[in-house]
């Protein structure tokens, strides 16, 4: 046993080198420390309500919970990775450990599966103002068998990054992520992670518009045009959602636009994940305004805990 600790500290020394390590970095890696954590908080928050309140099963509810899930994994691996950059950064040194590439891989499965749950979510609310009939493909059971194929296919389109060897530590930034240049695993990301998504979200959003419109111009039923219109509401709460994380992503982007042409600045990655992690911040917190069955549980939760406090204070009141 002694032996084998020791082979695997001489490796580590082996493996690592050190850095010049920049005045900022240890700020801001507690920063996004911070941000991680308190995604995490809200997020396991968000799911435990679900989990015990039985307003929240629905698959509505139920498809928005995936969302969350999809998130809450991205941000634990993100988390993971941006604590070995603190430990690497404050010891000045860069080292490469054994679940670095995994982390960049599990990085790219969750914010695959994260982006295409905001589009089932949309395809679900399309099927039920377009296709009210078709009962089937509003179960519980089909819209389970969809979440449960996007995260299989997020594991496997992911494969082709690391199979590559594309997902390689960057030492000047502490993480083992896919460089930004010209390549096809970049292009290929681009389309399966985000332009598919993002595409069939924005389709769908304008299709309900256009469907709104055309109803409200003919005799049709009260209770068909108010369904479509909650429908088409709850596809922009998505557009919102979508438009928090791509703008707030503009870096990202940016440096990957740069990377096409030339080499990003040295600490891109650095810079750029400190935007995702904020952006990850503000969508739960969207999550929990947009999603009505968990608002309304805290709201109620929130009402009688004041209630308590209100008629506690009398009763002290009272008794002096």
């Amino acid at each position: 046993m002694n032996s084998t600790y020791f082979t695997t500290i001489q490796t580590s020394i082996l493996n690592s080198s050190t850095i010049t390590i920049e005045s900022w970095f240890i700020s801001l890696d507690i920063i996004n420390i911070i941000f991680l954590i308190l995604v995490i908080i809200l997020g396991v928050l968000f799911l435990f309500i679900i989990i015990i309140d039985k307003t929240c099963h629905t698959v509505p509810v139920m498809l928005v919970a995936n969302s969350c899930l999809a998130t809450l994994l991205f941000t634990s691996a993100s988390l993971g990775m941006t604590i070995w950059s603190l430990k690497n950064d404050l010891e000045q040194i860069s080292y490469q450990d054994s679940l670095c590439i995994f982390r960049g891989y599990f990085s790219h499965v969750t914010i695959a599966a994260q982006l295409h749950s905001y589009l089932l979510q949309a395809i679900y609310r399309y099927i039920t103002v377009i296709y009210p009939t078709r009962l089937l493909w509003q179960s519980k059971q089909f819209q389970g068998f969809l979440i449960g194929l996007t995260w299989v296919f997020a594991f496997i389109l992911a494969i082709p990054n690391v199979v590559t060897g594309e997902i390689q530590y960057n030492a000047d930034n502490q993480i083992c992520e896919t460089p930004f240049h010209l390549s096809f695993v970049i292009i290929y990301n681009i389309i399966y992670v985000y332009f598919i998504p993002m595409n069939g979200i924005m389709s769908i959003y304008f299709k309900l518009i256009l469907y709104v419109k055309e109803i409200n111009k003919r005799v049709t039923p009260v209770n068909t045009v108010s369904r479509a219109e909650r429908e088409l509401k709850m596809v922009h709460r998505i557009v919102v959602l979508v438009s928090i994380l791509l703008t707030l992503g503009i870096p990202y982007t940016i440096f990957i636009f740069i990377g096409f042409f030339t080499q990003p600045p040295k600490y891109h990655f650095r810079i750029a994940f400190t935007f995702v992690y904020i952006s990850l911040v503000f969508i739960m917190i969207t999550l929990f305004q947009f999603t009505d069955p968990v608002k309304t549980y805290i709201t109620k939760k929130l009402k009688r805990q004041s209630n308590i406090i209100a008629t506690t204070t009398v009763h002290t009141i009272e008794i002096r």
